[in-house]
């Protein structure tokens, strides 16, 4: 196998024993500077993620290189005040701490492995790597198999910014390097891929009791409220369903819409799909390239679907043409219900079902009875925003919401992801995610002589104490003035 790691002689700047050492700012600054290689770099980034399912540069510089950037410009800038230690003095501190003064420290949590994914090997393992290393970890980066010229290149831009070669290390992409690397002992593993994937790695976690994130797939909903902007939802979903060729966690698997609107955002998504594909219609010009992980999946639980009552609307689906070469056009499904394999399972395809319900309310313990619970989409009238937000969105038990989008609010730097359920489990990104890469550590320091938890135990203290008790928490001020009365003698 072709060896793909960067040489040595090709290293940052940074010494390979001191990466922990450095002052936080200066990892910050470091990673923030990533984004400038990246940038520079980013036709080769381009050239390398072309794949079947990736033909379109396009998708490589939005979906990829672009929140990828983001995330670490955002680090340069805001990770230093995340990661500043907290101090908690006089302010709010118990009357009975009398001197105690504690100090939170975030401090790195050792060795990281971050075991990525194939369908977007740049931004997923580059923003968990940013995110690990800012925090003053070391990385162990496994890519996934056929992605690791790619991830080369990307570890090459963290080795140009300033990162050690000591700090960070790419794996053979091979599942036992990773099995290898858990077994010698990692403080952390940080996990994108599939749920059955998730509950191998977790198995052999808990033989060490390593902790884990699981970023894990998803069976994404969109909710379509009858007054909502049908056209906008079909061009989201639509979309949605085409980019990085239906290979994408939070892609819309499910449409939830109201029969007086079913038809018409059915007829509405079809249209926009059909206008991706330069307005033919013909199989032969809209054909995707399915990863050959996906494809034994995806046709059965299509064909299952078909065969028990749901429609394929645009008339194109071929199970056989999909098992035996991956392609496979885009596939509405109509008339599905919600236990069908096809609107409950984590599909990476381009696959959709419309599923109609009798008033959209009823999307919310739909959804929440799903085993996959990643993200959801939400399309509304802006007047009614609000109203939508605590009615649904906020019900939903899912780890993001978008109202009137899907997918790109994800991308947001500033913002946490993760999932619930099969979904996963733990966050990346965002403050959330930068801390997540941290334990935390702390210092408490008490100053001056009051220490009565050293003395001598007397009779009544048992009395006193509780008095005091009532003179500190009690709700009336009665109560609390009849417990100092008590702690003085006088009761």
């Amino acid at each position: 196998m072709r060896d793909y790691r960067v040489p040595i002689n090709k290293l940052g700047t940074g010494s390979p024993s001191n990466w922990q050492d450095l002052e936080t700012a200066q990892r910050c600054r470091i990673i923030g500077d990533v984004a400038s290689h990246i940038a520079a770099d980013s036709q080769n980034l381009i050239d390398l993620c072309a794949s079947p399912w990736r033909v379109d540069p396009v998708e490589t510089i939005t979906a990829e290189l672009f929140p990828l950037c983001g995330a670490m410009q955002w680090i340069g800038r805001r990770g230093p005040k995340v990661l500043t230690e907290k101090v908690h003095g006089v302010l709010g501190r118990p009357a009975w701490l009398w001197g105690v003064q504690s100090r939170v420290r975030r401090v790195p949590i050792g060795k990281v492995l971050i075991l990525s994914a194939w369908n977007y090997p740049i931004f997923l393992p580059g923003v968990q790597t940013a995110q690990a290393l800012a925090a003053g970890n070391t990385v162990l980066l496994k890519p996934a198999p056929g992605c690791e010229a790619v991830t080369s290149a990307l570890v090459a831009s963290f080795y140009a910014a300033g990162v050690s070669t000591d700090a960070l290390t790419q794996l053979d992409s091979d599942a036992e390097s990773a099995k290898s690397a858990m077994k010698q002992g990692v403080d952390l593993v940080v996990l994108t891929g599939g749920a059955s994937t998730g509950k191998a790695v977790m198995q052999q976690a808990a033989e060490t009791l390593t902790p884990t994130i699981m970023e894990l797939s998803g069976c994404d909903s969109v909710i379509v409220h009858p007054r909502g902007d049908l056209d906008r939802a079909a061009r989201a979903i639509a979309f949605g369903m085409r980019l990085s060729s239906g290979a994408t966690c939070i892609a819309p698997r499910r449409v939830f819409a109201e029969p007086a609107t079913a038809d018409e955002l059915r007829d509405l998504i079809m249209f926009h799909l059909r206008e991706y594909a330069g307005g033919n219609t013909s199989e032969e010009n809209q054909p995707m390239h399915v990863h050959s992980s996906s494809r034994v999946a995806a046709a059965d639980a299509i064909e299952n679907a078909i065969q028990s009552g749901a429609v394929d609307v645009m008339g194109q689906f071929d199970g056989n043409k999909l098992r035996d070469c991956g392609e496979m056009s885009p596939t509405l499904l109509d008339q599905v219900c919600s236990d069908f394999d096809v609107a409950c399972s984590d599909l990476f395809a381009p696959v959709t079902s419309l599923i109609r319900v009798d008033h959209i309310k009823d999307c919310v313990a739909i959804v929440n009875e799903s085993k996959y619970r990643l993200s959801a989409s939400v399309f509304a009238p802006d007047d009614i925003a609000h109203v939508i937000s605590e009615q649904i969105a906020e019900r939903l038990q899912v780890g993001s919401v978008a109202i009137n989008d899907l997918i790109v609010p994800t991308a947001d730097p500033r913002v946490p992801f993760g999932g619930r359920g099969n979904s996963g489990f733990g966050v990346t990104r965002g403050e959330e995610g930068l801390l997540a890469m941290t334990a935390a550590q702390v210092i408490g320091h008490h100053h001056g002589n009051f220490l009565p938890h050293l003395r001598k135990r007397q009779t009544g203290d048992a009395k006193t104490l509780q008095a005091a008790l009532s003179a500190t928490y009690s709700s009336g001020w009665k109560d609390r003035l009849a417990a100092v009365r008590r702690m003085a003698g006088k009761g």
